[in-house]
């Protein structure tokens, strides 16, 4: 049974945002990119992270002197890089709390992309462990009472033979041994993190872990600015005999200690264990499934084994085997777990173009719920009926503008599973076929559904990527517009100015109503 897609009105929300920071380019759209820069700050903590315990002690006597001498007596390099950490950790639980509910917000962890929420879901008790632990390294005030409230939230446990709070009675129960403890929580937690990011990223092709360059340069000198004008330093050393009264908290990477103080352990356990089981559970929650679309399908009689399908899929969902009837040759073979249904194969199969000379077009991959073959036979239908001669051919994506509310008389609207999924030749074969020009319509910059689409489909027509549009085919005949579901005006508008430069005609914008979101 198919259902609404889930949570319409926050997708609203997040669409309305991510349009409002569009204005500059969506490519350099902070909301489009938080996956890669929590990578981006992740690599900043390492990094900054190897120099910093390189250069402190890490002993429980001389561990608070040799932060805050370090601080200090070198403040241009230890001091910036121990300010840039902090403030990098701040960035990551920031950024990877948005992507979670960006992901959750467009129903992104059902079937295909399962594997990769729960590998996400389980990166962030990691993530808060490692936060919550390197205050304590520093064993000032501050790791003071943040080891202690943590030690008085794990006593509700009652598994272990004594209270973790008798670690802090006084002094003498303060040892290296303790400190090891510190530093495996701190620095071993991390390591286990680089593995749990492999997982996440293992099924996504052509992942990207780095957010744009001038994205990237922005966000490193933000930081450094930061840790320029406001410093991180130590508090007072700990005095277990003292209870501290002032602190300069941080509310984002120690949120957990304020919500046991104003609730309970209890609570704040139960709502912690009740919100991973629940989003563990997201993707077998059957309000919000959907049915499955059929997976792309192989044809061995004209699979060629050229392995475009390969290098183009997103989610790294189909491999090469060897042929079973042509020895030598190798076959696309497709993983129906980890099939997107998007159709992107079809576009960088070379059999795909409609100038094939058989009755049936049959290819190489093709999607069962919207053969290639159907969109030839409707093209042309379309394109021999008497008031179609001279029209214009608009191709667009389910998940991008409605371009099917652009169908008129003298213009000929066609809807794919992804934009991805159009092979270039199909807008040769429309204007040869009477077609006057051709309007490809992708999803933004960085807004595609299925990741790649956009990216592909533009450089496909761009000639910079195989299988490229002909050089043949005059530029003026044919033209590209990125849309967002609510764009539909800027489609309109793409579609005048190609109406002006190819048949002189002066409409200013094909009248459409705008869909609502």
């Amino acid at each position: 049974m198919n259902a609404p897609r889930p949570l319409p009105r926050l997708q609203a929300a997040w669409a309305w945002c991510e349009d409002r920071l569009d204005l500059a380019s969506p490519r350099l759209n902070p909301l489009r990119h938080l996956g890669s820069i929590a990578l981006l700050m992740f690599w900043v903590l390492v990094a900054s992270g190897i120099y910093l315990y390189a250069m402190i002690d890490t002993s429980v006597d001389d561990a608070h002197a040799s932060i805050d001498r370090l601080s200090r007596e070198q403040w241009y390099l230890g001091g910036l890089l121990r300010s840039m950490h902090r403030y990098a950790a701040d960035v990551l639980v920031l950024t990877t709390v948005l992507h979670l509910l960006r992901e959750w917000s467009f129903g992104r962890f059902r079937r295909f992309r399962a594997a990769t929420w729960w590998t996400g879901v389980a990166l962030l008790p990691l993530i808060t462990v490692s936060a919550i632990g390197g205050f304590w390294l520093n064993w000032d005030q501050l790791g003071q009472y943040s080891a202690i409230a943590t030690a008085e939230w794990l006593d509700w446990w009652p598994l272990f033979a004594s209270p973790f709070t008798r670690n802090f009675l006084g002094a003498a129960s303060i040892s290296d041994r303790l400190f090891s403890l510190f530093v495996f929580v701190h620095i071993g937690v991390p390591l286990l993190m680089v593995f749990g990011l492999w997982f996440h990223l293992r099924r996504l092709a052509h992942a990207a872990v780095w957010p744009p360059r001038p994205m990237l340069w922005t966000m490193l000198s933000l930081l450094l600015g930061l840790a320029a004008v406001a410093p991180v330093l130590s508090h007072a050393p700990a005095d277990l005999t003292r209870v501290p009264e002032v602190l300069a908290y941080d509310w984002i990477l120690l949120f957990v200690h304020p919500l046991v103080t104003v609730t309970s352990s209890t609570a704040v356990w139960l709502a912690t264990l009740g919100l991973l089981a629940l989003l563990l559970l997201l993707p077998f929650w059957r309000g919000a499934a959907v049915a499955a679309p059929a997976v792309a399908e192989v044809d061995p009689a004209h699979c060629s084994g050229c392995r475009r399908c390969v290098a183009d899929c997103p989610y790294d969902a189909i491999r090469m085997v060897e042929h079973p009837t042509r020895r030598g040759f190798a076959l696309a073979e497709v993983d129906a777990d980890a099939c997107a249904s998007c159709g992107i194969c079809v576009g960088s199969c070379p059999s795909s173009t409609p100038f094939r000379s058989m009755q049936h077009l049959r290819t190489g991959i093709d999607m069962p719920q919207q053969p290639i073959d159907a969109l030839r036979r409707a093209l042309r239908e379309r394109l021999g009926q008497a008031s179609a001669k001279s029209a214009l051919v608009v191709f667009g994506c389910d998940h991008a503008a409605p371009v099917r509310a652009l169908e008129a008389g003298d213009v000929a609207a066609f809807s794919l599973i992804c934009s991805g999924m159009l092979p270039p030749s199909f807008i040769e074969y429309a204007l040869r076929d009477g077609a006057a020009g051709v309007l490809v319509a992708t999803c933004r910059d960085g807004g595609c559904a299925f990741r790649l689409g956009q990216r592909w489909t533009a450089q496909r027509l761009a000639r910079e990527r195989e299988p490229a549009l002909r050089a043949t085919v005059p530029t003026e005949k044919f033209a590209c517009v990125a849309a967002g579901p609510g764009d539909i005006l800027a489609v309109s508008e793409a579609l005048a100015r190609l109406r002006a430069q190819t048949t002189g005609e002066t409409r200013s914008q094909v009248a459409v109503e705008s869909p609502a979101r």
